[in-house]
């Protein structure tokens, strides 16, 4: 794997709507030994901006990959036992907090998709701009590999995976193309990937909309990490593992993940009483408070400043009360 030491790890990366992200927690992180669970650690800058601002607050940070663990851990090792790393997936958040001892915690933070790290790691083949291994897994120690997605998968299911995870309108040809070359040799370079991708797109459609093969390659890896199926199961189990008045916000970067986060946020913060009903019973009462009106986009200066930010949409929420038992989500279908 290609590492680069002498790039410090907070130069690597640039957290998207930075400072928004501190402002919406910190609120609910003011009193000491408050807890906040950074589910997407990545290089720790989320978990460095609370840790350095919010004096009071202790950060848990999850993720799935090593490699992130290991360096995040290395720049945040100043703050001593104020920051604790977890491998593991962040849908399972429940685990993690009561294997700590914890009760519930006052923060949770989602920045979704894939990370500073990964895209810049040649070898990992995330990035359509280099030639690599199609891999593509956020923990490169297990599951599937794009590879043996483009090589296994049928031609239905491969145009399925591209129309609704990378809105690709050319789905259909690219995967017969991908089939097709596959009966002669299989599937190994991302370089070999892009250039079918950009055969089967028109010339006048490349023109706009960026890389020919973004969307692809978009696709290929929320198949290969199972985004969509661990983020059903996360923000619920994030919701679940708040305590009252604890605050929750995700960024998203894709229009099926912010769908998702979405639905269970207004969930949440509707009333769940029939309608028509003169009084609303105790046990219908919203248990959640909607903090972001819509979703929030970054603002021209940050788009300026770091272009990862173009797609970012940003919901908070405020626990009010415990979920009514009949709302709460079956533990095992979080997991």
């Amino acid at each position: 794997m290609t590492h680069e030491p002498e790039r410090e790890t907070s130069d690597r990366h640039r957290p998207v709507l930075l400072q928004r992200c501190v402002d919406l927690l910190a609120p609910a992180l003011a009193a000491p030994g408050s807890v906040l669970v950074d589910c997407t650690l990545g290089m720790g800058g989320h978990t460095e901006a609370v840790l350095e601002q919010v004096p009071t607050a202790r950060v848990v940070g999850i993720d799935r990959d090593p490699q992130a663990i290991a360096l995040a851990s290395e720049r945040l090792a100043r703050f001593g036992d104020r920051f604790t790393a977890v491998h593991a997936v962040y849908d399972e958040i429940g685990d993690v907090v009561a294997n700590l001892g914890l009760d519930g915690v006052q923060g949770v933070l989602m920045d979704l998709g894939v990370s500073s790290l990964q895209l810049d790691e040649v070898d990992r083949g995330f990035a359509y701009a280099h030639d690599a291994p199609l891999d593509m897994r956020m923990d490169p120690t297990t599951g599937q590999t794009a590879a043996d997605v483009l090589n296994t998968y049928d031609e239905r299911e491969l145009a399925r995976i591209l129309r609704e995870y990378g809105e690709e309108r050319f789905a259909g040809k690219i995967a017969r193309s991908i089939v097709r070359i596959r009966e002669e040799r299989p599937w190994s370079t991302s370089a070999e990937l892009v250039d079918l991708v950009r055969a089967c797109i028109p010339a006048a459609t490349r023109r706009t909309g960026g890389h020919p093969a973004k969307r692809t390659f978009q696709a290929l890896r929320i198949e290969v990490n199972g985004e969509l199926e661990v983020l059903d199961r996360a923000v619920p189990a994030a919701v679940e593992a708040l305590a009252v008045e604890g605050r929750i916000v995700v960024e998203s970067y894709h229009s099926l993940e912010d769908r998702l986060v979405k639905r269970v946020l207004q969930r949440g913060a509707t009333s769940s009483a029939p309608p028509g009903l003169p009084v609303e019973p105790e046990t219908h009462k919203p248990y959640l408070e909607l903090l972001t009106r819509g979703a929030e986009e970054a603002d021209g200066a940050e788009l300026d400043d770091n272009p990862r930010a173009q797609s970012v949409r940003l919901r908070a929420a405020r626990r009010t009360r415990p979920t009514p038992d009949h709302l709460r989500p079956n533990r095992e279908a979080t997991r």
